[in-house]
């Protein structure tokens, strides 16, 4: 079974943080992505929320994730590591320009 990519828990966010993300201007790569959110169809969009990690893929990051926690990564397990944080934020960034644009085709 396919399982949603975590984010939370791979780039240990603290949920306690006083500066809710929704209070923050918008990062550098949501403007980049602004026009491709503007391209999203409902039913791309649909498919964008739907993404989700195969297991194999989850579990791998959850042992980058844990190795990087406690300092323990190689060079190339750093490199590995970094280029997904990096899709996981771009596929997070695009889902949540389809979520706002369900929600604004529901309302």
């Amino acid at each position: 079974m396919l399982r949603p990519i975590e984010c939370y828990r791979l780039l240990r966010y603290d949920s306690g943080m006083d500066t809710p993300l929704a209070s923050q201007p918008p990062s550098l790569l949501d403007q980049l992505l602004t026009p491709v959110g503007d391209c999203l169809t409902p039913e791309v969009a649909l498919h964008l929320v739907d993404l989700h990690a195969s297991a194999d893929v989850q579990a791998r990051l959850e042992i980058l994730a844990d190795k990087s926690t406690e300092g323990q990564l190689s060079d190339e397990e750093r490199t590995e590591y970094a280029a997904a944080v990096a899709a996981i934020e771009f596929i997070s960034v695009l889902q949540a320009k389809a979520r706002r644009l369900l929600h604004q085709t529901q309302a």
